[in-house]
C-alpha cells in the first residue's frame, strides 16, 4: 500500500498502536461488507464562525483534535475475517475552499475508503471576509452523538489556546477500557439479553406508513422533512413528562409508538439508539452506542399516559441489556443498516462553546440525501429550538407522505401533552381541512337524477325508438316496441297469477333474447327478480328458491310464451323504493346471502354509469357475464335505458375467448364488461379493437394486464363495487402506459370513506377499511336481520338515519382522492409471524417474463405461488427474492394450463391445487467439501466436535463468525460464500452446498 496522500483532506502521520476494532465498531464494518451502504454511516456537522477567525489558529486547533482522538486517523484491517483498527497511512488536513452547497453535498457523500482511510475530512468553507463554515464528516465507525460534543469542546480548548498565542498540544486521555474488557463484559450480561429478545418482538421490514409500500431493503436515496416544534409544544414537553412521571425522551418515544399504532401497526417496533459508554470512555469520541429494536405494548382504550409509563417500563428492561449486541443474543437475526423499518435517534446537544473573537453556531443533523429505511426520526432538543429530522426514501415514500407524517405526529403529540388521558384509538392525527377533505370534498358526488324506474325509462326509449333494434342474440333480434310488448304480456300474465309489489320471481332461463323479456317483465310486474344462472349447480339453485320463498320461477318454456293476455286493469308503475331484484352472494359461512336492491338504487347506478361513458343509442353492448353475478345488470339494462343494443353470447360462447371476440366484431360492439380473468381470456384469443370501451371490475385489476389490454380498446374504465352497494361504487379511468392502477373515485350519490376499526377516518395513504355509503346501498339482505347489523352501520358522517356497508376491503387514499384497492381484509393473512397479502406476491409474479396470470395461497402451512405461461420456478424464485422479502416468497411453484375461475369469472382461490410433498434434497457439497467447511467452523467456534445440521446462531455465531467462516473458505476453497448465505443455510451442511453451488472464485 503506498504512504502517497489520496486526496487533499489528507497528509501522511505515523501511526498510533493497532487495537481490535470494538463490538459496535465491527457490527458497522460487518454491514459496509454485507452490502453498498454509500453515504449512510457518515456523521456531519458543520461549526459556523461569524466574525475575524483566526485561520491559522483553527488549523492548529483541528490538528491538535485528531490527536487527541487517534480514532479520526484510523483505518480498517481485515484479519482473517476480524476487523482491527490500526492507523492510516495519511490523516485528515483542513482544507480551505470556497463556501458552495454543491460543494458541501460532495463531501458528505463522497465514500471513505475503510481500507486506508483515514475515516474523517475536515474542510473550512469561505462564505465571506467574515463568515467561515468549518464541515466535518466522520464515518460512523468512530463516531458517535456524543463525539461531536467532545470535538466541538476540544476544539473551541485548542483555537482558544492557539489564537492566544499559547500551545495547542493536548493533553493525554485517561485510559479507556480494552476489547477485552468489553468482551468480558458482553459475555456476562448474554443470559440475561437472550432471555430479554426470546420474549420480545424483533420487528420485521413490515410497517403501515403512509404512502409507503413494502418498505424497500437496503440503503437507498434518501430525503428528508425538517420541522421544529412550536415554542408552547416545546416548553410543555417536560412538565408534561413529569406530571406522566416519564422522562423527556420515554415521553417522545410513547408518541412516535402511538403514532405508529394509530397507523395500524399493532405492535410497534422503533430502532433506538442507545449509548453505552463506560465512565472511562466519557472523554474518548468513538462509536459507543449500540442500536436495538424496541417493542411497545399498545392497546386502543389505553390512556397514553398510562402508555408512557409502559414504554418506560420496557425502555428500563432494555436498557439493562443495552450493551449486548442483538447479533449476539437474537438468534438468526438478519444484520442489516437498519433493524426496524423506523429508527429515532435522539439528542439534548450542549449550547455551542465560546470561540474568541467570533460567534459560534453548530448545526447537526445535516442531510446526506440517504435512507437506510422507511423512515429515520432524528430528534435534537436544544436549549433555543427542538428540530425534527425525518429521513425517508422517495422511491417508496412520496414527500407529501413524509410531510404529512410530520403533520400527524404534531398532532398527535400535541394533544398527548395537553391531555394525556386520552386514549391511544382516540389520539387525533388530522387537522380539521384534513379531515374535511376526506369525508366531504372528495366525496361531493350529488346529482339530481329523476325520479325514474328502469321500466318507466326502457318504455321511454320503446315509445321515441320503437323499431331499432334492443336485443339480439345468435341470428334474432327484438326491436324496443317487441321488446316493450313481449314484457308488458309477461307482467300482464305474472299480475294475473297474483304476482305484484312484493312478490320474488326466480327467473331461470338460458341465455338468449327471452332472458332480457323475463327481467323486464318481472320488473314491469312491479315485482322483484332473482336471476337464476342455469350452469349453476342444481343444489345451489335449490336452496335460494327455497330461502328466498320465491312466489313463481321462470323457465325458458314460460318466457317463449309470448301470447296475448289480459290484465287486471293498467300495471301501476313500481315505485323508486320498491326491490327490482335479489341477487344471491357466496356467505362466508358457506351459506349464500340475498341482497335486496331497490329501483332508486339501480336507476342511479344506471344513470351514473350513463353519465360516466356518455352512454348513448348508437353503442352496442356485449352481454357476456353470468345473469347470476350482479354486473350482468349493468350489460343488460344499461344499454335499454340509453337506446342502444344489448349482443347477448350464448353459454358457450362465454366460455370461449375466441367466440366472444368474433362476436363482438360481428355485430360492431361498442362496449364490453369483463373480470380481469375474463378479459386476459380475450386477449388470449387476440381480442383488438380500438373502438370498444372496456370495462374491467369484479376483482382486482394487475397492473400488467392494464397494461397488455390498454392499448387494445379505446377507452379502459376500472370499476369496482360490492353487489352490496348495487354493482359499481366507483371508478377510475385507465390511461395510456399506466403506471398504477387504482379503483379511482365514488360514483354518483356515493360517498366512499377509509376508516379504521373504530370507524376513524384513516390519513390518506393508510390503510384501512372501505365504507360506502349513498344512494346505491342495498335494503339489506333478505330474512338476515343479524348480518343486517353487522354490515350495515349507522353513518356518523352523513345526515341522520343514513347508513355505511362495510365492505371487508381494504383500501388506501392516494393524495389525489384516488381509492387504491389493497385485497381483502380475510386475504390479508399471518404466516409465522409475518403479515402477507396474496395480491401483492400475484402483482410480482405478473410482472416476471414468461407470466401470463397468477395466484397465490397457503396449503397445509406452505405458501404456494400458481402460474400459467412458460416461466420456470428457479426463475419465478429469483424475481420474487429481489423484490419481496424471504417470507413472502413461496415455498413452491405450480405451473397450470389456466387458473381455476368461478362461474362469475373470478379466481376460484379455493380450486388452486395441493402442492406435492416436500422432498429432502441430499446436500450438493462433496464429501471432501463438506469436511473441509466442517473443519473451518470447528475451527472458528473451537470445539472438538460439530454436528452438520447443527444452526450456526445456536451455536452463538454472530457477524464476525460469518467474516472468519468466509475468509477461511476462500483461501481453502477458492469460494467467496456472500454473508447473507448464512441466513439462509445457516449450517455446516448448508454452507457446504452454497460452496459447491457457486464454485471457486474466479
Amino acid at each position: 500500500m503506498s504512504d502517497a496522500p489520496a486526496n487533499p483532506h489528507a497528509s501522511v502521520e505515523g501511526p498510533p498502536q493497532t487495537r481490535p476494532a470494538s463490538a459496535a465498531q465491527s457490527g458497522i464494518w460487518f454491514n459496509e461488507l454485507l452490502d453498498d451502504c454509500g453515504a449512510v454511516h457518515h456523521v456531519s456537522f458543520t461549526v459556523q464562525f461569524d466574525g475575524d477567525l483566526d485561520t491559522e489558529a483553527l488549523r492548529h486547533a483541528c490538528a491538535a483534535v485528531l490527536s487527541r482522538h487517534p480514532e479520526l486517523t484510523s483505518a480498517v484491517e481485515d484479519r482473517d475475517g476480524v476487523p482491527y483498527l490500526r492507523p492510516a497511512p495519511v490523516r485528515p488536513a483542513l482544507v480551505v475552499e470556497p463556501a458552495s452547497e454543491e460543494a458541501t453535498r460532495q463531501h458528505i457523500r463522497t465514500p471513505f475508503d475503510l481500507a486506508r482511510g483515514p475515516l474523517c475530512r475536515i474542510v473550512l468553507q469561505v462564505a465571506g471576509p467574515r463568515t467561515h463554515r468549518l464541515l466535518v464528516v466522520v464515518h460512523h465507525l468512530v463516531f458517535d452523538g456524543h463525539s461531536l460534543e467532545l470535538f466541538v469542546a476540544d476544539l473551541a480548548a485548542y483555537y482558544t489556546a492557539a489564537a492566544a498565542g499559547g500551545d495547542p498540544a493536548p493533553p493525554a486521555l485517561p485510559q479507556a477500557g480494552a476489547a477485552a474488557d468489553e468482551e468480558r463484559r458482553i459475555t456476562a450480561k448474554l443470559p440475561a439479553a437472550r432471555r430479554y429478545w426470546a420474549a420480545h418482538p424483533l420487528g420485521d421490514d413490515d410497517v403501515v406508513l403512509p404512502g409507503l409500500d413494502r418498505p424497500a431493503r437496503g440503503v437507498q436515496d434518501g430525503a428528508s422533512v425538517e420541522l421544529r416544534l412550536p415554542g408552547e409544544l416545546r416548553e410543555h414537553l417536560g412538565p408534561a413528562a413529569a406530571r406522566i412521571g416519564v422522562t423527556r425522551f420515554e415521553l417522545l418515544v410513547a408518541s412516535l409508538h402511538a403514532l405508529l399504532f394509530r397507523y395500524g401497526n399493532r405492535v410497534p417496533v422503533t430502532a433506538l439508539d442507545l449509548g453505552t459508554r463506560t465512565p472511562d470512555q466519557q472523554e474518548h469520541i468513538g462509536v459507543h452506542v449500540n442500536e436495538l429494536p424496541f417493542s411497545s405494548p399498545p392497546e386502543s382504550g389505553m390512556p397514553f399516559a398510562d402508555f408512557a409509563r409502559a414504554v418506560r417500563t420496557g425502555l428500563r428492561e432494555l436498557y439493562r441489556v443495552r450493551e449486548v449486541p442483538l447479533g449476539r443474543a437474537g438468534a438468526g437475526v438478519r444484520p442489516g443498516v437498519a433493524l426496524a423499518p423506523v429508527s429515532l435517534s435522539y439528542h439534548r446537544p450542549s449550547a455551542a462553546p465560546e470561540f474568541p473573537g467570533v460567534a459560534a453556531s453548530v448545526e447537526r443533523g445535516l442531510s446526506h440525501d440517504t435512507a437506510r429505511n422507511a423512515l429515520r426520526v432524528e430528534l435534537i432538543d436544544g436549549s433555543d429550538e427542538f428540530r425534527v429530522l425525518m429521513q425517508y426514501p422517495p422511491r417508496s415514500i412520496a414527500r407529501p407522505a413524509a410531510e404529512s407524517i410530520a403533520r400527524h405526529w404534531l398532532t398527535l403529540l400535541g394533544h398527548a401533552v395537553d391531555d394525556p388521558g386520552t386514549e391511544l384509538a382516540a389520539l387525533p392525527l388530522l387537522a380539521p381541512d384534513e379531515r374535511d377533505r376526506l369525508l366531504t370534498g372528495w366525496n361531493d358526488t350529488a346529482v339530481a337524477y329523476p325520479e325514474r324506474t328502469v321500466p318507466e325509462l326502457i318504455a321511454e326509449q320503446a315509445a321515441r325508438r320503437p323499431d331499432a333494434i334492443a336485443v339480439s342474440h345468435a341470428d334474432r333480434h327484438l326491436t324496443y316496441a317487441e321488446l316493450d310488448a313481449a314484457a308488458t304480456r309477461l307482467a300482464a300474465r305474472l299480475r294475473g297469477d297474483g304476482i305484484g309489489p312484493g312478490s320474488l320471481v326466480a327467473v331461470r332461463a338460458n341465455r338468449s333474447e327471452r332472458l332480457v323479456v323475463g327481467l323486464l317483465g318481472v320488473l314491469k310486474a312491479g315485482a322483484a327478480y332473482i336471476p337464476l344462472d342455469t350452469d349453476y349447480p342444481a343444489e345451489r339453485l335449490d336452496f335460494i328458491t327455497a330461502d328466498a320463498r320465491v312466489a313463481r320461477e321462470l323457465g325458458d318454456a314460460d318466457l317463449a310464451d309470448d301470447g296475448p293476455a289480459e290484465a287486471d286493469g293498467p300495471a301501476a308503475a313500481p315505485a323508486p323504493d320498491d326491490l327490482a331484484y335479489v341477487i344471491y352472494t357466496s356467505g362466508s359461512t358457506g351459506r349464500p346471502k340475498g341482497v335486496q336492491i331497490a329501483h332508486r338504487s339501480l336507476t342511479n347506478l344506471l344513470l351514473a354509469i350513463r353519465d360516466l361513458l356518455d352512454a348513448g343509442p348508437h353503442h352496442r353492448w356485449l352481454a357476456l357475464t353470468s345473469v347470476s353475478f350482479d354486473i350482468s345488470g349493468l350489460e343488460l339494462l344499461l344499454p335499454l335505458i340509453t337506446g342502444a343494443t344489448v349482443v347477448v353470447a350464448s353459454e358457450q360462447q362465454t366460455r370461449d375467448g375466441a367466440a366472444l371476440t368474433e362476436l363482438a366484431a360481428r355485430h360492431g360492439v361498442t362496449h364490453v364488461q369483463a373480470t380481469p380473468t375474463g378479459w386476459a381470456m380475450l386477449l388470449d384469443a387476440g381480442f383488438d379493437d380500438p373502438a370498444v370501451t372496456a370495462l374491467t371490475g369484479g376483482e382486482a385489476l394487475p397492473l400488467t394486464l392494464a397494461r397488455r389490454l390498454r392499448p387494445k380498446v379505446g377507452r379502459l374504465v376500472n370499476v369496482y363495487g360490492p353487489t352490496e352497494a348495487t354493482i359499481w361504487a366507483t371508478s377510475d379511468e385507465i390511461g395510456p402506459d399506466p403506471d398504477r392502477v387504482t379503483i379511482g373515485r365514488p360514483l354518483a350519490n356515493t360517498r366512499a370513506v377509509v376508516l379504521d376499526a373504530r370507524l376513524t377516518p384513516v390519513p390518506v395513504g393508510v390503510p384501512g377499511d372501505l365504507h360506502l355509503a349513498g344512494t346505491g346501498l342495498a335494503r339489506g339482505y333478505l330474512g338476515r336481520p343479524e348480518l343486517d347489523s353487522e354490515c350495515f352501520l349507522p353513518d356518523p358522517f352523513g345526515p341522520p338515519g343514513s347508513r355505511l356497508y362495510r365492505t371487508g376491503d381494504r383500501v388506501r387514499r392516494l393524495d389525489d382522492g384516488r381509492l387504491e384497492f389493497l385485497g381483502r381484509a380475510d386475504d390479508q393473512i399471518k404466516l409465522r409471524g409475518y403479515r402477507i397479502e396474496f395480491g401483492e406476491i400475484e402483482s410480482r409474479l405478473l410482472a416476471v417474463d414468461g407470466v401470463d396470470r397468477a395466484a397465490a395461497a397457503v396449503r397445509d402451512g406452505r405458501l404456494i405461488g400458481y402460474h400459467t405461461g412458460g416461466a420456470g420456478a428457479d426463475e419465478l424464485r429469483r424475481a420474487l427474492a429481489a423484490a419481496l422479502p424471504g417470507y413472502m416468497v413461496p415455498e413452491v411453484f405450480i405451473g397450470l394450463d389456466a387458473l381455476p375461475a368461478t362461474p362469475n369469472g373470478k379466481l376460484d382461490r379455493s380450486a388452486l391445487p395441493s402442492p406435492p410433498e416436500p422432498v429432502t434434497v441430499p446436500s450438493a457439497g462433496s464429501g471432501s467439501t463438506l469436511d473441509t467447511v466442517r473443519e473451518i467452523w470447528r475451527e472458528v467456534f473451537r470445539l472438538p466436535g460439530l454436528g452438520d445440521t447443527e444452526n450456526l446462531f445456536d451455536l452463538g455465531g454472530h457477524s464476525i463468525t460469518m467474516t472468519q467462516i468466509s475468509a477461511r473458505i476462500l483461501d481453502r476453497l477458492g469460494v467467496d460464500v456472500p454473508l447473507y448465505a448464512y441466513f439462509d443455510e445457516p449450517t455446516v451442511r448448508g454452507i457446504a452446498a452454497v460452496v459447491a453451488d457457486l464454485g471457486p472464485a474466479d
